[in-house]
């Protein structure tokens, strides 16, 4: 058979659909059950598979069947990875989307508490309703508001005057009249990114998310066992929505699997709650707790391992016996042809640094990001303090920052000792937690370019640089290219003087 590539489907708008519907187009053919059917069967019958496909889309409910016993009965489960959909999730808030964004392999775009200008719409919880702390609550989202605007107006005001800023704070422009809206929106977003830190973790947010059906299983069961009744809500409304659709493929959405219960409470009785903390700086604090013996000389392994025919235990023989110019060279031929947006060789990924940080909620929320690296985060601990941007004390608003700090600590405590799960929504985005990160060589070469990259947020870009200081002194080979965009061109020529 000549070759023959055919596009097969893509997604589509629910309401284009349902205007299908109103037009006499029977809507259970639109349904992406029946190219998981298709998809099924290629591996036991020899038709083409678009006539697969034709045959699904003509027998619905015999697909749908076909779904239900190869995905369920038979347990293959990869089928139901090509059936993909797109949820608009909105009015929840910022602590339930990170229970959303938990999750590795699914697409996540999230309303920018960088770049628009927060209103004061907030979730309410029942957990504090019930706990009788809902008019203490609804006082301080009204205090958390206030200072926000407060900040954003002061702080915008001292952008646009050009003051100099370092980039621990909100960055100044440089002296000088604003010269176009594009410069203006810059500015303004400095300052909203300043001021969001007084902001609760009950601030509403939206998303689009986008996921396949095993992936949806997978995160209703989960979002199902979670602590907070607005997460547990999320996953009963992604069910309801999803079994219109593709219905062959949820079966186990009544299962939620819980996670982490029995550990912590095994946890207990083996920590001491009080144990001694490694209480952060100003910023935050970064250590290294992890890293691979000879790194540098595995990755170099691992180089001539993929581009050789010989066995692994001989390729790390030999890369052992190489000096570390030799090595170097190595790995500087790997690295020649990469561009600033190019990925470094899958090898990279044999080698692997863990950290310890305290971070703020605002860093945490981009650092999740980063979905093909190994969070395990802890819970928002008040004991760690909060992280202020430097500008707020240059506009002279420390006080005002601190009070928040102080009122939102408060309330938590409060919360806590009602209803524990739900005393982060009290929090704001200067509140730190610890976290436990894992990340391959590879994967450091994509945070270094995102997170280093003039471009970034200060205080993930701040977390970068304390990441990659510490990681090039058990790597200093293997990164040798790390950098932001911005410096990638420069230290290219430095290493690659041809």
């Amino acid at each position: 058979m000549p070759m023959r590539i055919v596009l097969a489907g893509y997604n589509i708008d629910a309401e284009l659909v349902a205007e299908a519907a109103a037009r006499g187009l029977d809507p259970r053919a639109l349904t992406p059950e029946t190219i998981s059917a298709a998809y099924a069967r290629i591996s036991r019958n020899p038709a083409p598979v678009d006539e697969l496909r034709g045959q699904a889309r003509q027998e619905v409910a015999k697909a749908r069947a076909s779904n239900e016993q190869i995905v369920f009965e038979m347990g293959h489960a990869s089928v139901a990875e090509h059936a993909v959909l797109n949820f608009d999730v909105m009015g929840v808030s910022r602590l339930a989307i990170e229970a959303i964004e938990q999750f590795r392999l699914c697409s996540y775009t999230e309303k920018s508490q960088r770049y628009i200008t927060l209103q004061d719409d907030v979730v309410l919880p029942e957990e504090i309703a019930e706990a009788g702390l809902e008019e203490r609550f609804r006082h301080l989202v009204a205090q958390q508001s206030r200072t926000y605007h407060l900040l954003y107006e002061k702080l915008r005001e001292h952008v646009f005057t050009g003051e100099p800023a370092g980039r621990t704070g909100a960055s100044c422009a440089p002296g000088g009249p604003v010269a176009d809206k594009v410069r203006a929106r810059a500015l303004e977003g400095l300052a909203k990114e300043d001021a969001r830190y007084v902001t609760p973790l009950a601030v509403e947010g939206q998303l689009g998310l986008t996921l396949n059906a095993r992936n949806l299983e997978l995160m209703v069961r989960r979002l199902a066992a979670h602590p907070l009744r607005e997460v547990r809500g999320v996953a009963a409304a992604l069910v309801e929505q999803a079994r219109r659709v593709i219905p062959s493929l949820l079966r186990r959405t009544d299962e939620p699997r819980s996670e982490g219960r029995e550990l912590a409470r095994l946890t207990a009785t083996l920590l001491d709650a009080e144990g001694e903390q490694t209480l952060p700086g100003d910023t935050g604090a970064v250590q290294l707790v992890g890293s691979a013996v000879d790194g540098d000389v595995r990755v170099v392994a691992a180089l001539l391992h993929g581009a050789s025919t010989q066995p692994w235990l001989a390729c790390q023989e030999r890369a052992q016996s190489l000096s570390v110019e030799e090595r170097a060279d190595v790995i500087r031929a790997a690295l020649r042809a990469a561009g600033p947006h190019d990925a470094p060789p899958r090898a990279l990924e044999l080698v692997a640094l863990s950290f310890d940080l305290v971070l703020s909620a605002s860093c945490f929320a981009q650092l999740k990001r980063h979905r093909m690296a190994t969070l395990v985060p802890q819970r928002y601990q008040p004991e760690l303090g909060c992280t202020m941007p430097d500008a707020i004390s240059r506009v002279g608003l420390t006080q005002e920052f601190q009070r928040v700090m102080v009122e939102s600590t408060r309330l938590h405590d409060a919360i806590a000792a009602r209803a524990p799960h739900a005393a982060p929504y009290a929090l704001t985005q200067a509140h730190r937690r610890r976290v436990l990160l894992q990340m391959s060589a590879r994967e450091l070469y994509h945070f270094s370019r995102l997170r280093q990259d003039h471009h970034a947020q200060w205080d993930i870009r701040a977390l970068a640089d304390r990441m990659l200081h510490l990681a090039r002194q058990e790597l200093p080979l293997t990164l040798m290219l790390a950098c932001g965009k911005d410096r990638f061109d420069e230290m290219r020529r430095e290493l690659f003087d041809d």
